[in-house]
């Protein structure tokens, strides 16, 4: 745990929906450690079961975005049941990412290396400020970054995947957005003004449809071409039973603006 002298490792701001989280070691460029892998865990535990937000948010204070794992607690603590535990906790946090309902955004303002571009890869969308960068670096110092490796092939073709991983090489934040490890991007200091546009649309949606909706994609990129369709066919029958999706088709018809209920 934190001293009371010492900053809290995860700042959490909640605004109308909208909860953005912040990674806050900045003087360790927001990297991984042990406690913040906790924290982060914790706080989107918590958010999972509240149908009060709609969108989150991940940044991360300082120069960075997210350096990837803590190389020095790693180094302090060279045990192979540390290092099974801790990537194990890692990819927690990564599912935990995909299989809670509110959609999560990557703002990205600075670099986002190793397990920091992992963390982008697995957040449903991200938005980058033009000067961010992306790597996956552990190939330079005598490690493949294989949990990364996981997120970064879902994102990007297997030979652009390959390319990062073997080299260690830096991409570009106009790189990454044609390779599809982003949405967007943007001017740094329009960063905020994209996200909050994003957030908004996201928010003007039935929370219904987009819980659904998210859950449904996620899983049926794990299914075979036909089982996809079956599975698809099922939830869109359900999700056109419910109110909001009633309350949507009105309102287009109606040429009005829905006022969706959330069921």
């Amino acid at each position: 745990m934190n001293s009371p002298n010492e900053p809290c490792l995860l700042r959490a701001d909640r605004a109308d929906g909208l909860t953005t989280l912040t990674l806050n070691r900045p003087g360790q460029f927001n990297s991984l450690s042990r406690e913040m892998l906790t924290a982060i865990q914790q706080e989107l535990d918590a958010i999972a079961a509240d149908p009060a937000v709609r969108v989150v948010v991940i940044g991360g204070a300082g120069k960075a975005f997210c350096a990837g794992h803590d190389l020095k607690e790693m180094r302090a603590n060279h045990d192979k049941a540390f290092m099974q535990a801790l990537f194990k906790q890692c990819g927690e946090l990564m599912l935990t990412i995909t299989r809670m309902p509110q959609p999560v955004i990557a703002r990205v303002h600075g670099i986002a290396t190793a397990a920091g571009c992992q963390l982008v890869s697995m957040c449903d969308l991200a938005v980058a400020a033009d000067v961010a960068k992306f790597a996956v670096s552990g190939i330079n110092v005598g490690l493949f970054c294989s949990t990364p490796a996981v997120g970064l092939a879902r994102n990007l073709g297997r030979k652009n995947a390959l390319e990062m991983l073997l080299t260690g090489e830096f991409i570009d934040a106009m790189e990454a957005r044609a390779k599809g490890l982003v949405n967007r991007v943007v001017p740094a200091d329009a960063l905020d003004a994209e996200i909050e546009r994003l957030a908004q649309s996201i928010l003007a949606k039935s929370a219904v449809a987009v819980r659904i909706g998210k859950g449904m994609f996620y899983k049926q990129l794990e299914m075979g071409l036909a089982e996809a369709y079956d599975y698809a066919g099922e939830v869109m029958a359900c999700n056109m039973m419910s109110e909001d999706a009633g309350e949507g088709i009105d309102a287009f018809m109606q040429k009005r603006k829905p006022d969706y209920k959330g069921c």
